[in-house]
């Protein structure tokens, strides 16, 4: 079985969780969400059921109980050439496919499934770092807005140190001198408040970078990115803008 790994957008202060999701305290831009899955029915507990079974379940409940927005039912087939055509939406928020197997249960905390996620790539601006300037551990990246300021847009994953040591020979400390993100504290990782140790430098370098297509209300993306390599080539002002497609 192959559902799609739609793009649900919620508040960014909201928590899915295994069950439905309250509306409550979201606008009304924001009140969507993907369900692929059902662990509980009422009084019924669901976990040892087959994932077949649970979607058998969980199509019943659209259909009996009327569910409509907030809620909508994510596709699932066990056609190839369907699943195939689903990779092709990312436009219109599909993320990528989610392969589960008909005869297995809920198992809480264990990754049975597999993911194939649509992955592209990117351009972006380096506005600080993690470790030093000079070698690089990881890079944090931004666009510009349609007013010109530089947003944060995400972090990347650790650098080889090959290419950390290209890097630096690329980067300027901002030390002293006007940066967008002066007095500005970036957290660790999702879902922690623990600051990361950073140095501003010059945002003067454009980097393509491996990216999904899970942004979050901001339009940030959600994941660590990957460096795909170096673009000394482009000018900043050539990166798309912030909310621009890319």
């Amino acid at each position: 079985m192959v559902h799609a790994l739609t793009r649900p957008r919620y508040r960014r202060d909201h928590r899915p969780t295994r069950e439905f999701p309250s509306t409550q305290g979201r606008d009304s831009a924001n009140r969507c969400a993907s369900v692929f899955d059902l662990v509980h029915l009422g009084d019924t507990d669901l976990v040892s059921w087959s994932y077949a079974r649970r979607r058998a379940a969980l199509e019943g409940l659209f259909a009996d109980a009327g569910l409509t927005a907030p809620f909508t039912l994510c596709p699932s087939t066990t056609d190839p050439a369907t699943a195939r055509e689903w990779l092709t939406w990312a436009s219109v928020g599909v993320e990528g496919l989610c392969f589960k197997r008909h005869d297995e249960p809920y198992r809480a905390g264990a990754r049975t499934w597999t993911k194939d996620k649509v992955r592209m790539t990117a351009d972006a601006i380096v506005g600080a770092v993690t470790g030093p300037a000079a070698a690089p551990r990881t890079l944090l990246l931004g666009r510009h807005d349609r007013a010109g300021r530089l947003r944060y847009t995400g972090r990347t994953t650790p650098l080889a140190r090959a290419v950390s040591v290209d890097l630096g020979r690329l980067l300027t400390p901002a030390a002293g001198e006007p940066h967008p993100w002066t007095g500005r504290t970036f957290s660790a990782g999702w879902h922690t408040s623990e600051p990361l140790d950073v140095v501003l430098v010059r945002p003067e370098l454009v980097v393509e970078v491996a990216v999904d297509v899970a942004r979050d209300a901001a339009g940030r993306w959600r994941h660590p990115v990957r460096l795909h390599r170096l673009r000394p080539d482009v000018a900043t002002s050539d990166v798309a803008r912030l909310g621009d497609h890319g």
